[in-house]
This record gives C-alpha cells, structure tokens and sequence, in this order.
C-alpha cells in the first residue's frame, strides 16, 4: 500500500449505543484542537462524530481524556465517551479496570464482558448535584425541569409524549440565559418505576442518539422526583443504559470499537 500523502492524524472510531466518538492520541496533533476537532466531526467533510476524545498521560490515573464536542467547544466529561475510551484502553492493554481523568474528575470503568469490537463497562460517575425544578419560556408555553449536575450541566424534562418538534424546543432551551455554559436536555417519558424513555439534545451537538451523563441525569431526576427506583433502564434510539444511585451514580452499557484509519491534514 503506498503511504498517504501529507500529514496524517491516527484516529479510532468507537460508539456507545450510538453516540460516536474519534479517539485520538494527542502527541499526534498540535495545534488548534478545538479547530481540527469540528474539521474531523464534520459528517460531509470529516470523518464524522459527535465529539473528539483526545487521549494525553496522566500522573495520577491511566489516561487523560480531553473531550471536544463536534462544533469545537470543550466539554467537562461524556460519559458515553469516557466508556469509548476504555474499550479503546482495554483493546491495546487487556484489563479489567481503568482509571480515566476527564474535566468532571477522574472516572473508573470496570469491565463486564467483552466480545470481540463490544465491550460493556459500568463506570463510576460520582454524586450528583440535584437543583430546584423551574421553568424556561418558550416560544410557545414553557418547559419545566430539573437541573442535575453530572459534572457537566443537565435540565430534565418530564412529558407524557414527545412532541413532534422536540429538537426545536431542546434548541430553545438551551439558548435560555439562566444557562451561562449551555446545558445538555433530556426530554423523559416515564414507562414504569425502573424504566425511562429518553430523547437527548446536546450542547455542541444537537439531537445525539444516546448519552451516557445524560442518561445518569434522567435517572437521578426521576427518583429525585419519585418517579422511578434505582436502578433505571434508560431506553435511548441507540439503545439502552441501566443506571444505579447508591451513595454515587454507576452508569452500565455497551461500547463498540467501528473501525481505525488516517485523517489527512
């Protein structure tokens, strides 16, 4: 095969029910990350993805994840992508624990099983920060939800259906003022006490497919709110989570190693 022409950036690609992240070693790139993360997420013009894991050592844990949503803005954590980059971890060097530092602190991911390119962790979120439940205006009425910290911003909203023009209401929201660094929504349909229905709207992103904090939050949000015992099921379009509250929040689910190639520059 003849080499590539020009600068190359290694990348991995890996999903967690359907929120896609590249996984990349940092000492391949300098530069502008924020600029060459939506480069690489762009789905036309890139590879394509809903954020960027950039992997840097780390003194006190195994890696250290810098996570850049798609339109080039840093995040704290995703917990959807931290799980990313322990498959990514647990492909290179077989174990059965890993110690990630992401921007929310340093997350552990214990290994479940793995079959082939599937690996399934439950990672160690820490506690959650439950707020008052309150109101946003809408262009047209007002939504009403909790406030959850998962290290990263969420507002959870309860509806008996989701409304045809969801992705336009989470949009909204996540313009409301009150949010000083934006805010990830997550619009639940409670089935029974420990199954959720979750549609997601991302800051940096949009309408995602699943989310691994997001799922934590729509869980906490809804024992919060007596609506649901742990441990919670959270069904997603790309698939489904179960999160446990104890004294911290423990998120399970699957990942999955697509595919690794060469970003040219």
């Amino acid at each position: 095969m003849n080499a590539l022409p020009g600068k190359t950036i290694p990348f991995t690609k890996a999903s967690a029910c359907g929120n896609d992240f590249l996984i990349i070693e940092g000492a391949s790139m300098s530069g502008d990350l924020s600029a060459i993360s939506r480069r690489l997420c762009d789905r036309h013009n890139g590879i394509g993805a809903d954020g960027v894991e950039w992997l840097f050592p780390a003194p006190d844990a195994d890696i250290w994840a810098r996570l850049f949503n798609a339109d080039g803005t840093e995040a704290e954590i995703s917990g959807n992508g931290t799980r990313c980059v322990a498959a990514y971890l647990c492909a290179e060097q077989p174990r059965d624990e890993f110690s990630i530092r992401t921007g929310a602190g340093i997350k552990s991911c214990k290994l479940i099983s793995v079959n082939q390119s599937q690996y399934e962790f439950e990672t160690a979120m820490g506690e959650p920060k439950v707020g008052e439940e309150f109101s946003v205006k809408l262009a047209r009425g007002e939504a009403r939800g909790i406030p959850v910290s998962m290290g990263n911003p969420h507002y959870v909203v309860f509806v008996p259906e989701f409304a045809r023009d969801w992705q336009q209401q989470g949009a909204e929201i996540g313009r409301f003022s009150d949010f000083k660094d934006g805010v990830n929504i997550e619009f639940v349909r409670v089935q029974d006490q420990h199954n959720v229905e979750v549609r997601f709207f991302e800051r940096g992103v949009g309408e995602t497919q699943s989310s691994g904090t997001g799922s934590c939050a729509a869980a906490v949000a809804s024992i919060a709110a007596q609506q649901a015992e742990s441990p919670v099921r959270v069904h997603a379009p790309g698939g489904v989570q179960t999160v446990r509250w104890e004294e911290q929040i423990f998120l399970r689910g699957p990942a999955r190693l697509i595919c690794r190639g060469e970003f040219l520059i």
